[in-house]
Order: structure tokens, then C-alpha cells, then sequence
């Protein structure tokens, strides 16, 4: 918006081109944290235990089947759980470990119910780190796995050790196969949401084809389970259900928080300022309620900024403040009876757009409902934060 003839024109003021934000760290998620590794904690989350038990009592009919085990037979299933979690800690390890050779640090490695999660502080720069982040951990399985299995027949070992050896064969297996499966939030989706992002050089697109893939088998991984037990003739066991149902709600929530992260990193990428820009007039401090008035009228303003001393922006008008004061006192009340103060870091650059534009608001911010966008030491508009959140929120 032109600033009008009175007013002197505001000297530059533009802040440096932000860097690319990235997502905020990790507050830390709660459990007992056993040691770090690569710089990140490693930390067993309280529902990891519910998960033991759970997995223990399902091993144990198995583990009963060996001659001579009796008691011990409840410590042989323990120990092939917790061979289980050490080989999903594998699994994380590498996800954590390659990427951080590709440039991007791990914020934590979590053990918990449905087995365990790595954090990074950024996001992959490119396809192909995504695709070697995402595959490097069922490929730590499938080592495992094929070591297990090479152990069990080399070794020729009998009783609990070779129970032992081939249920971590047969676990590392299994953990490999099923994150492979072409959804989000398995690493086959991720290496999914890679392909179609290389394919189509379009990230967004691939995390909406990967998490819908991750709504298929949020209902397919269930139905899958039961009726594998239903072609054998035998009725589905009490535990079978509530597993595979549990599960399939697991994988439909995470697939659907996958879906709408990437709707808000769309919006982040394609925020552009006038989809957010309030039209203003700056108006210098001396000036009255009533010429402030009528400068917002002449140039259809929405908001009104006042500018300081030093020609830069000092504080906007109230609009229910400057509405308040009666007619017969407007020409005697100076703006500065009706005006909120600004700090200094509310300002943005007006050439700036998405993932920097949003950072410079976020910055611009933090202790102001809005900022003044300017352009070549001029101020072009307003932008109020609560726009950014709904616009960013698809209202």
C-alpha cells in the first residue's frame, strides 16, 4: 500500500534471510533412559513392559515344548523377549546411525509398546537419504536374522540355546518383513513416500501415497492375522485379536498424524505473504486520532502502524481504542493514547515465502499478535499470527 504524501518513507529495517527452520526438539519422552548412543539417549518407555509381558506368555507354550525346562521354561521365554527388544534396539540404532552419516542427528531411541521409534532434529534432504535412513533398519534384522540362522545350523545346538537361536532367527525375520510393508508409519512406507517423492520430485505427494497405503494396511495387517487362523480351521485366539486390533489402530492413527503433518508442511511450503498480508497505513507519532482516521480511510487500510523517531514501525493502532474516542476529542487525542507498542524484532521482510517467511513470523512473533511485513524500507501490511495458525490449519 502507497504510504501518503505526509509521511516520511520508513529506512530499511529488513531483518537477515532467516535459515530454514527445523521441526522443534524433542522434549524427551518419558521412560528410563539405559545410555546413549551417537549422541542420543536410549530410552525404554514404560509401555515397552506391557509389551514383555505380553510377548512372554505368547512364547511360553513354545518354549514348554522343550524336554526338561519346567521352571526355567518362563526364563527361556523372557530371555527370547528380551533378545526380541535388543534386536529392535538394533533396528533403531541403524536408523539412527545412518542417518546421522547423512547429515542428520538423532534426537532419541525409544523402545515402547509396538516396538520403538528413532527422532532426527531435521528432515531427509534428499530421496535418496530418506530411502537409506527408512531401509537401513529391517536390513539390521535381516543381518541378524541370517547370523541367527547360520549359528543355528552350524552350531547344531539343541534344547533352550537352539530355542534361543532360531526364535532370534525367526523374530529378526518377522521385524524385518513386517516394517517393509508399504505404508506409513512402517519403514516400507518411508522408503515408499522416497520413490514416488524421486519419481514425481514432489515430497508431499509421496507422504499422501504412503499414508493412504498406511490406511490399507492399518485394516489389511488385522484381517490379515485372523484369517490366517480362520483358513486353518481353528477359531482366532483371544490374544491374536486383541493384538492384530490393537495394531491395526496403531498403524491407522499414525498413518492418519502422517497425513496431516504433511497437509501443514503443504501449507508451510506454499505460505506466500499476501495469503496472510493485512493492508496498512503508517502514519508518523504526532499524529491525531482524527488524521489517523482519516489516512486509514483514504487508503482502505485494515491496520494502522505508527512509526517512531527513528522512521522505523513503533507500535500499531487499536482499532476498539481508536473507535472509542468521541468525535469532538479525536482532533486533540494523539495516536499514541490509542496504540499498542511493537517490539523491535516485530518485522519481516515482504520478499520472503514459505518454510523462511514462516520462521521470520514465528521469530517476529513471539512477543507481538502480529508484525509489520515492509519492503525496501517501506511497510506494506500487517500480519497478525492468529491468521498464519488458521491458514496453516486450513480454515
Amino acid at each position: 500500500m502507497p504510504v501518503p504524501p505526509a509521511v516520511p518513507p520508513v529506512p530499511p529495517v529488513v531483518p537477515p534471510r532467516p535459515p530454514l527452520p527445523e521441526r522443534p526438539a524433542p522434549t524427551g519422552t518419558k521412560g528410563w533412559r539405559v545410555g546413549r548412543v551417537a549422541g542420543a539417549p536410549v530410552v525404554v518407555a514404560p509401555s515397552s513392559l506391557v509389551a514383555a509381558v505380553v510377548l512372554a506368555f505368547a512364547f511360553l507354550p513354545v518354549v514348554q515344548q522343550v524336554p526338561d525346562l519346567r521352571v526355567a521354561a518362563y526364563l527361556v521365554a523372557l530371555a527370547v523377549v528380551v533378545l526380541l527388544f535388543a534386536s529392535v534396539l538394533v533396528h533403531e540404532l541403524a536408523h539412527g546411525l545412518v542417518a546421522r552419516a547423512r547429515g542428520q542427528q538423532p534426537q532419541e531411541f525409544v523402545l515402547t509398546l509396538w516396538g520403538g521409534h528413532t527422532s532426527f532434529s531435521g528432515e531427509s534432504s534428499t530421496p535418496g537419504t530418506s530411502a537409506l535412513v527408512a531401509a537401513a533398519g529391517p536390513a539390521a534384522n535381516l543381518v541378524l536374522a541370517g547370523l541367527g540362522a547360520l549359528a543355528a545350523g552350524v552350531l547344531d545346538l539343541e534344547g533352550s540355546a537352539g530355542l534361543l537361536v532360531t526364535g532370534l532367527a525367526a523374530a529378526n525375520l518377522l521385524v524385518a518383513l513386517f516394517n517393509l510393508l508399504p505404508g506409513l508409519p512402517l519403514d516400507g512406507g518411508r522408503v515408499l513416500e522416497a520413490a514416488v517423492w524421486a519419481a514425481r520430485r514432489d515430497r508431499h505427494l509421496g507422504t499422501r501415497v504412503a499414508g493412504r497405503a498406511g490406511l490399507v494396511l492399518a485394516v489389511g495387517v488385522p484381517v490379515a492375522v485372523l484369517g490366517e487362523a480362520l483358513a486353518q480351521g481353528r477359531p482366532p485366539s483371544f490374544l491374536s485379536v486383541a493384538w492384530s486390533g490393537l495394531l491395526g489402530a496403531y498403524l491407522f492413527t499414525s498413518a492418519r498424524a502422517a497425513l496431516a503433518g504433511e497437509r501443514w508442511a503443504r501449507a508451510r511450503d506454499g505460505l506466500r505473504l499476501e495469503q496472510v498480508l493485512r493492508t496498512a497505513v503508517a502514519v508518523p507519532a504526532g499524529s491525531s486520532v482524527t488524521a489517523v482516521v482519516a489516512a486509514a480511510r483514504a487508503a482502505a487500510a485494515e491496520e494502522v502502524v505508527v512509526l517512531g523517531e527513528d522512521g522505523g514501525p513503533a507500535s500499531t493502532v487499536v482499532r476498539e481504542a481508536a473507535s472509542g474516542v468521541p468525535p469532538e476529542a479525536a482532533p486533540a487525542t494523539p495516536v499514541g493514547a490509542v496504540s499498542a507498542p511493537l517490539p523491535p524484532e516485530a518485522v519481516v521482510d515482504a520478499r520472503l515465502a514459505g518454510p523462511h517467511l514462516l520462521a521470520a513470523l514465528a521469530a517476529a512473533c513471539r512477543r507481538s499478535p502480529l508484525a509489520v511485513a515492509v519492503l525496501d524500507g517501506r511497510v506494506v501490511g500487517v500480519v497478525r499470527a492468529a491468521d498464519v495458525v488458521a491458514l496453516l490449519r486450513g480454515r
